[in-house]
């Protein structure tokens, strides 16, 4: 059964100028650009975004900068509101609400290394106050936090519960989310496995390389639903080749210089993120994107 949040979404990314301000101007020129796309909307304020290292405020600026820029009405918000604080997450979440947001997502609150029942009283909580449809972030990697089935079958229970964004490698978990909830949308997070994550039962994909390759990405979602698998793997195989220099180089800030040949003013990633090489623009500037 098909649900209407199901596609693909780009992880945007944030423009900063030299100073780490951010760049509410460029913000508007990129938002322009990805909605000449087939995106199902936009994941606005995630990791790709640098939500994590700004101000609660600075990530506000961003939800209100993109919900004002966004023109393509068939473009669906998501406002990323994750926190280590279930206060702050409110927060944020009821701001994107005042915006206009139709969905809001949430990691795990990190760093603490909270037990099971913690994090679902986090879910739970935030979608009684904000009362939005809720796309929770599966993202062990960086939340020290691994979504189990037992916690999907319960959160589920609740209709305000819509999606997982499922970034990790374990398409396995994927595949049993998607048999305990048939009917949820299911994001592939790691895009290196778009292909994969599909055929495991994810309905769509949210991932920070769409920014730069979109017409590939979407082509892989659009071949696996014709159930084109040839194409699709060749595509998936192109999008590979790309994130592979990105790994090399340092894959925010490359996609953010990528992303500047569009005229946007992308500026680099906040430190400690090292700022790209000459070389390694050089290098960039021989990959084949589309």
């Amino acid at each position: 059964m098909s649900n209407p949040f199901d596609g693909i979404y780009p992880a945007l990314l944030t423009p900063m100028d030299q100073d780490e301000k951010i760049l509410i101007k460029e913000i508007k020129k990129m938002v322009k650009h990805l909605e000449s796309f087939d995106f199902a909307g936009f994941y606005v304020g995630g990791s790709t975004g640098e939500g994590m290292i700004m101000s609660y405020d600075e990530r506000k600026q961003v939800f209100k900068a993109v919900a004002e820029s966004t023109e393509n009405n068939n473009i669906k918000l998501i406002a990323h509101i994750g926190a280590p604080s279930t206060k702050a997450a409110i927060d944020m979440g009821l701001y994107a609400k005042s915006l206009g947001y139709p969905v809001i997502s949430a990691v795990a609150p990190y760093y603490y290394g909270f037990k099971t029942e913690e994090v679902k009283n986090y879910y739970k909580t935030i979608v009684n106050a904000v009362n939005l449809p809720f796309i929770i972030y599966n993202y062990p990697g960086a939340s020290n936090f691994t979504l189990d089935t037992n916690a999907v079958k319960e959160l589920f229970e609740d209709t305000r519960f819509i999606g997982i964004k499922h970034t990790t490698l374990d398409l396995f978990a994927l595949e049993r989310f998607r048999r305990a909830c048939p009917n949820i949308s299911i994001y592939n997070g790691f895009d290196e496995v778009l292909l994969a994550g599909l055929s495991m039962g994810a309905s769509g994909g949210i991932g920070s390389t769409y920014n730069i390759m979109p017409n590939t990405i979407i082509g892989i979602y659009n071949a696996f639903k014709k159930g084109d698998l040839e194409t699709a793997k060749s595509l998936q195989t192109k999008a590979n080749k790309v994130i592979d220099a990105l790994i090399q180089c340092g894959v925010m800030n490359s996609e953010k210089y990528l992303l500047s040949k569009h005229g946007i003013k992308m500026g680099s990633c906040r430190h400690p993120f090292t700022p790209l090489t000459k070389d390694q623009k050089i290098f960039l500037d021989t990959l084949e994107l589309s």
